[in-house]
This record gives structure tokens, C-alpha cells and sequence, in this order.
């Protein structure tokens, strides 16, 4: 994503699996147990994230657009989704219980640099039985669970 964001931006592309349940398969994961033991149980979060995203978008007759931001300097958010009336929605999607103000850092210092425009940011996490569903991390930042991001 760029929109003249006063840096240089890498302009990778990165590719998201939009069927979780294939990605296990591929990599060899026979139980969910296996999978939260790896390495890759992030990237698998974050593929998931990115399929329900779309999903979400083609839900609610939007135009499947999901971008993600990184500058040279190492800034990186997994997800900048478009919204009506030029707004725009920061998500980064981590596999933790317990979301901390340090993980929103990169939100925080990227949402500054919409300006004027409507501009939110939202850690996706898991969750926990005993934490509460959303939190705040910072101005303009919501931890919220899976479930709280996609319901209604």
C-alpha cells in the first residue's frame, strides 16, 4: 500500500493462502496441537486473517482490497484496508492471548501519516477466557478478538 506516506516504501508483493485448512496440509500439520507448537502457526494466523478479511469485504459488496505496508526503514503492518469515504483501517494479526502496547507500534506510528483522513488501527488476536474481547493499545488503537473483528 502506498498513498504518499513521506517515506520509500518496498514495494514486495506478499502472498496469503486464502484456505487455512489447505496451508496445514501443505505444511504436514495432522492436529491443531502440532500446528500451535511450529514456527508457522503465525503466518497461518495471519493467512486466516486475510481470507476472512476479503471475506468480510465481498460480504458486505466492497471491492477486495487488502494491501499491506512496509518502508525501508522496517515499518511494517500486515494489513491497510481501504474503507468508504477514503477511510482506512490498519490490522495487525497476532497469535498471543495477551496483546501489549508494543505490539501496536507499528500502527501507531503509521496512522499519523493519513493526515486528515479517517484512519483506525486494530490488533487481532485470540484471545483468552478471562481478558475482555477489546482493549485500547493507544490513540486510535483496539485490541480485539477474531471473533469481536468479523461478528455483525
Amino acid at each position: 500500500y502506498f498513498d504518499n506516506l513521506e517515506k520509500r516504501l518496498v514495494k514486495s508483493p506478499k502472498v496469503y493462502w486464502v484456505d487455512s485448512g489447505l496451508l496445514c496440509h501443505l505444511l504436514g500439520f495432522e492436529t491443531q496441537s502440532a500446528l500451535e507448537r511450529s514456527a508457522f502457526i503465525g503466518p497461518v494466523f495471519e493467512s486466516f486473517i486475510a481470507s476472512e478479511l476479503i471475506k468480510k469485504q465481498v460480504h458486505l459488496g466492497r471491492r477486495r482490497e487488502l494491501y499491506h505496508f512496509r518502508d525501508q526503514q522496517g515499518l511494517e503492518v500486515d494489513f491497510v484496508v481501504p474503507g468508504p469515504n477514503a477511510s482506512v483501517e490498519l490490522i495487525e494479526a497476532k497469535w498471543t492471548r495477551t496483546p501489549t502496547p508494543q505490539m501496536a507500534r507499528p500502527m501507531l506510528e503509521l496512522l499519523p501519516r493519513f493526515g486528515a483522513r479517517p484512519a483506525r488501527g486494530f490488533l487481532v488476536h485470540r484471545g483468552a477466557p478471562t481478558q475482555p474481547a477489546e482493549g485500547t493499545l493507544g490513540p486510535g488503537i483496539r485490541s480485539i478478538t477474531v471473533e469481536r473483528l468479523f461478528a455483525g
